[in-house]
């Protein structure tokens, strides 16, 4: 709860994945990957309940097992791979409120995102009941993927600047705009602005800025390594950004 307000966390994890199958009980340092939401939700100390959005018996009674709790199964119409997200939110939302639980705020946090944290979910929270919003989504800063070092590719394969009248001009990494990317880590918003926006990016949302080893998303196995890598050497990560200088040359 917070400003009096209830919180529901919800981790979906639908059987059906293509790009890695079973990628949402593969195994990542030692859990299934739908356990790391789960406890990301669980170590938040403002989410109220936390519940499992899933088509698969099976995978429910993983959740359970790491913490969450699964009310209920999807519907089949909700969980093919071009249902909108709305559609599995809302019935969560309006399933428990059949039930008499009514919630205030929805915390969306993602399998493919295993690095969020529950201060992560605390910070936003915070940080968007202290504003003028209605949502907060997770974002990461764009450094090597910054649009003002993209190029183009003519028929011959030659390259030229997208953003710039010719390499010379191409800015320093110093020198360039902040840009910032959706990066899935994590999506808060009230139910009255799901229900009306129909999602969580619009005019009232904020960005919560997340950390880089943080913003990585499993689409397919190598995402998955990589990730899991990381999550190995945390303590070493968090070690080494206390230690070392920022910026760049």
């Amino acid at each position: 709860m917070i400003d009096g307000k209830r919180v529901l966390a919800i981790v979906p994890a639908r059987a059906g994945s293509k790009g890695l199958p079973g990628k949402n009980v593969r195994m990542l340092a030692g859990k299934p990957l739908l356990a790391w939401p789960i406890a990301a939700a669980r170590a938040s100390t403002r989410v109220d309940r936390v519940i499992i959005s899933t088509d698969s018996q099976a995978f429910a009674d993983i959740a359970v097992e790491y913490g969450a709790d699964a009310p209920f199964l999807r519907p089949a119409e909700l969980a093919s791979d071009t249902a909108p997200s709305i559609g599995f939110i809302l019935h969560a939302v309006d399933t428990l409120a059949e039930a008499g639980e009514a919630y205030d705020y929805i915390v969306l946090l993602e399998p493919t995102s295993p690095l969020t944290e529950g201060s992560d979910v605390d910070a936003a929270l915070a940080q968007l009941v202290a504003a003028d919003a209605d949502a907060i989504v997770g974002v990461s800063k764009l450094e090597a993927t910054h649009p003002a070092f993209a190029v183009r590719k003519d028929g011959q394969g030659g390259i030229t600047p997208y953003a710039s009248a010719s390499f010379g001009e191409m800015p320093r990494r110093q020198d360039i705009e902040p840009l910032f990317s959706l990066d899935g880590t994590l999506y808060i918003s009230t139910v009255e602005a799901l229900r009306r926006e129909r999602g969580f990016c619009h005019a009232r949302t904020l960005g919560y800025e997340s950390a880089r080893h943080k913003a990585q998303e499993v689409d397919d196995l190598v995402d998955f390594i990589c990730i899991e890598a990381i999550a190995s050497n945390l303590d070493t990560i968090l070690e080494e950004g206390r230690t070392s200088p920022s910026g760049a040359e």
